[in-house]
């Protein structure tokens, strides 16, 4: 859990990053939102520094995440993109109380039918006996990887030393139904919530806005031109002002 600035009149912001991710990849986002609240970056369950476990779905991502705001003395705000954004929304939607207002990056609550078994597979197929560096790791990954702008993104989460990766790839790759789907939850969170889209991206359809709006009424839509899924990576500047304008 990486925590940045203090706590001030402002409520707080948790941050709970997408699959394959940490809180580190947030660190640039969260030091510049914290200059006016408490911020807490954290480590989604095998990932990172957190503990792995058994299993990977959506309400386990939830329980962790209302642990944290547990110790927090919540209600915080809360943003989560792709993975995080789903496990925010069960969140938001089985514990409401801890969630204040709700920013979901680049996702929706429903289904999807694409993989990523295919990038756990390329860093499974990585010999980390040899390495000395990440280029090395990178050399290996780019052959295997369809997309040559993700392998620095997968290699912000190895490491090097100790040569390993810091995700539980075995446990992702067995729940990555789980992953991809999203639990049927009958409640609705009635706080205001902020759907923040790449305009490039596809991950959040017109079609879907009727789920959304079942089970967020209050929801709200927007999107960041220019931008595909990895909307805070791509568009830095445009997605911290966009979420600083809208939780001010």
């Amino acid at each position: 859990m990486i925590e940045h600035g203090v706590r001030t009149e402002a409520p707080g912001l948790l941050i709970a990053h997408g699959l394959y991710g940490s809180g580190r990849n947030w660190g640039v986002i969260a030091k510049r939102l914290s200059d006016t609240r408490h911020v807490v970056a954290v480590d989604m369950r095998n990932h990172g520094a957190s503990d792995w476990q058994d299993t990977h779905s959506y309400r386990d991502m939830a329980g962790d995440l209302a642990e944290v705001l547990e110790t927090l003395e919540g209600p915080y705000d809360v943003l989560g993109h792709s993975m995080g954004g789903k496990a925010a929304m069960v969140l938001a939607l089985t514990r409401p109380e801890l969630v204040n207002r709700l920013v979901v990056a680049d996702i929706a609550p429903v289904a999807y039918a694409h993989t990523q078994i295919h990038y756990i597979k390329a860093m499974q197929a990585v010999d980390l006996s040899g390495i000395a560096k990440r280029s090395d790791a990178a050399d290996q990954l780019l052959p295997l990887v369809d997309n040559p702008d993700l392998v620095p993104f997968f290699l912000q989460a190895l490491d090097v030393k100790n040569k390993r990766w810091l995700l539980n790839l075995d446990v992702l790759e067995k729940d990555m139904a789980h992953i991809l789907g999203f639990p049927d939850i009958s409640t609705a969170y009635e706080g205001k919530t902020l759907f923040l889209s790449g305009a490039l991206s596809d991950y959040v359809k017109r079609e879907d806005r009727a789920q959304i709006k079942a089970l967020f009424p209050a929801a709200h839509f927007a999107k960041i031109p220019g931008a595909g899924h990895w909307l805070h990576a791509e568009k830095p500047r445009e997605f911290e002002a966009a979420v600083r304008t809208w939780l001010g």
